[in-house]
């Protein structure tokens, strides 16, 4: 897991400050360690501006160190990355775990793809049941296992 001084220490290296709102930002982020919204820290980091939440969310996205996720709903949620580089993800549609995976063989497709352009990016989010949720799901009755949701 990462900590919220390598954070802080990676934004140093990237010219940007560690202000006291960026560590206090920071430290609810790393004590969620889940997916999150913007607003949801808005209401959580009590005394900071939305515009500074705003801003160091955009500025983390930029450095690498969160990962913005669109859901099935096409909202946005961010993570913090636990691999930095290439990587994608696994999001649990009931509880809304995320997961980062590398798999070559989609690095792989990647290439071939290649040939009909230049490939300028791709996001791969895989929207699943974790097996936490699957188990609740199908012991609940009246529950749909495919979203979580009553029947």
């Amino acid at each position: 897991m990462v900590t919220a001084k390598e954070i802080l220490d990676r934004i140093e290296t990237g010219g940007h400050r560690p202000t006291a709102s960026r560590r206090r930002l920071l430290d609810a982020v790393v004590a969620r360690g889940d997916g999150f919204t913007a607003e949801e820290l808005v209401a959580e980091v009590k005394g900071l501006g939305r515009a500074t939440v705003y801003r160091t969310v955009r500025l983390l996205l930029k450095e690498g160190l969160l990962c913005k996720l669109s859901l099935q709903d096409g909202a946005p949620r961010y993570t913090l990355s636990q691999k930095l580089g290439h990587h994608h993800h696994l999001v649990c549609v009931g509880c809304g775990v995320v997961q980062e995976f590398s798999q070559s063989v989609i690095e792989q497709m990647l290439m071939q793809l290649s040939g009909a352009g230049a490939i300028m990016g791709h996001r791969i989010e895989v929207y699943v049941l974790c097996p936490s949720c699957q188990a609740k799901s199908e012991s609940t009755p009246g529950h749909s296992p495919r979203t979580g949701a009553l029947a």
